[in-house]
């Protein structure tokens, strides 16, 4: 059995608790009691969530040493910068550090894991919204701001919010296998399993589709990138006219389709680029350019360096 002990604080963020639902339907789909998940604060108390919300009954973290906690996940706060961690839940990470297989931090909850030094000369992450505000405080972070999640030897660190899920999902793999993760995503309804290495920045979210039809003439599209995507056939997908289409992309996302799916063809490969060893003329072939000179291309026109370039930066 693998306990994991969830540290909350005043004002912690309500989501850090959905990552708990993902060892949850863990054991579920392993029908066998994998993890046992408990959530702890510095006293034990009563505390009020962001959404002023209460949790009730947490345990005290420092008691912790009974049931010896595999997997210490920390939650993260709204305004990191104006609520720091209390020095009783920094010398308890620091003191945990050394006994605990692994410590996470959940969204910003990589300032806590910052403030008691986990994170020095770490590659990390955290929120888009307060990279700066983190890298700027702990300079020696090898801070990366637009990964989903990174794990540098027992230390995890998620992105903001949602990203603490494919976090735990990430977890879940390292435990379980690759199956059993695939299928707690399926379980949760989560359209897209995200790995670690993944970019925060989402194109299709970057389109801001409203429409249902453009939406899934999207997801189609990004299913399909190896395809040849004529507008028609992104029409016959969503069962309406070409037309009608082309009118609905000019309309909610200010671009022919032409260039929405030029733009899910780059991230794609660029994803490719970042995470596989495929060769560049399988990635172009694969996100669906017509040869490597085309995406070389467009890599230019859209991130201003090549793709080799990015590859040789890993």
């Amino acid at each position: 059995m693998h306990r994991l002990g969830l540290i909350i604080a005043d004002h912690f963020q309500m989501l850090a608790l959905s990552t708990l639902t993902v060892f949850e339907f863990a054991n579920l789909v392993t029908e066998s009691p994998f993890y046992q998940p408990e959530v702890y604060s510095e006293h034990g108390a009563t505390l009020p969530s962001s959404s002023t919300i209460n949790v009730q009954h947490t345990k005290n973290q420092n008691k912790s040493e009974e049931t010896q906690v595999d997997t210490w996940l920390v939650a993260g706060v709204l305004s990191p910068v104006d609520e720091p961690a209390s020095p009783g839940v920094i010398h308890f990470l620091q003191a945990t550090a050394r006994q605990t297989r692994r410590i996470a931090g959940i969204c910003t909850g990589a300032f806590v894991l910052a403030q008691a030094g986990l994170l020095e000369q770490k590659r990390a992450t955290t929120h888009w919204a307060h990279s700066h505000s983190l890298a700027s405080r702990h300079p020696t972070i090898q801070l990366e701001d637009d990964r989903i999640f990174i794990i540098d030897d027992t230390i995890w660190t998620s992105a903001g919010m949602t990203a603490g899920l494919d976090m735990a999902l990430g977890m879940v793999e390292k435990d379980l296998g690759a199956d059993i993760a695939r299928t707690v995503a399926h379980r949760l309804v989560m359209n897209q399993r995200r790995s670690g290495g993944q970019t925060q920045h989402s194109e299709i979210l970057a389109l801001a589709p409203r429409s249902d039809r453009l939406q899934t003439a999207l997801e189609y599209a990004r299913n399909n990138l190896h395809k040849t995507l004529t507008v028609e056939l992104l029409a016959d997908a969503v069962h309406i006219s070409a037309r009608q289409l082309s009118r609905l992309f000019r309309q909610e996302t200010g671009k022919s389709p032409a260039k929405a799916i030029e733009g899910l063809r780059l991230e794609a490969a660029r994803l490719m680029i970042e995470q596989s060893r495929l060769s560049l003329d399988a990635i172009a072939r694969e996100s669906g350019f017509r040869d490597r000179r085309h995406m070389r291309e467009v890599f230019i026109r859209g991130y201003g360096i090549p793709p080799q370039s990015l590859r040789a930066g890993r």
